[in-house]
């Protein structure tokens, strides 16, 4: 049996007693999680989400990149089309984590990376790629620049330790721009 007469074997388990033709497209919780593509991280899991809790995107890193700001524009359209509204009530969770293979990438192919976050080659050594503390921090910083996606959210910053399963907030949760009042 190859992996995808598994998945095909799990699916016909998912739709006979998993499915659940009643959820919705805008997530229960009003909420969407930036997240890195690594197994190791996957918000379901580590957060024990169930299913239409939370949107969940993913790149590699977890990084606020161009693809980020397109993919937050469209899905304000698309939430505003099925009549529904980005309030202060909607988070934007960003998720990075420790020892994280986009490092790798910045060793071994800059030029690779810098196109993924939308930068020259020398500006990779501002996103602070080898700390996820500091990267998540500015990552957010990114966000609320962006007047197309800040104004609607409530935005934070969180750190997933894959040694020890735990996530530490690094930004709080709130609602203004840190510059604000």
């Amino acid at each position: 049996m190859n992996y995808i007469d598994t998945l095909m074997r799990r699916n016909v388990e998912f739709a006979g007693d998993g499915f659940n033709p009643g959820l919705r497209m805008m997530p229960t919780s009003k909420s969407l999680i930036i997240g890195c593509v690594d197994p190791r991280v996957d918000p379901m899991d580590i957060f024990k989400l169930t299913p239409g809790e939370a949107a969940i995107f993913r790149n590699v890193g977890g990084r606020v990149n161009p693809s980020v700001f397109e993919t937050l524009r469209i899905l304000r359209t698309v939430t505003l089309a099925a009549g529904g509204n980005i309030g202060p009530d909607s988070n934007l969770i960003v998720l990075h984590h420790t020892d994280c293979g986009i490092k790798r990438c910045y060793c071994h192919e800059p030029r690779l990376l810098a196109e993924h976050m939308g930068v020259t080659t020398a500006e990779l050594d501002t996103l602070e790629i080898n700390d996820p503390y500091k990267a998540v921090a500015l990552d957010v910083a990114a966000l609320w620049s962006n007047s197309d996606v800040s104004g609607g959210y409530t935005l934070s910053g969180l750190v997933y330790d894959v040694v020890t399963g735990k996530v530490e907030i690094v930004v709080p949760p709130s609602r203004s721009r840190p510059d604000a009042g």
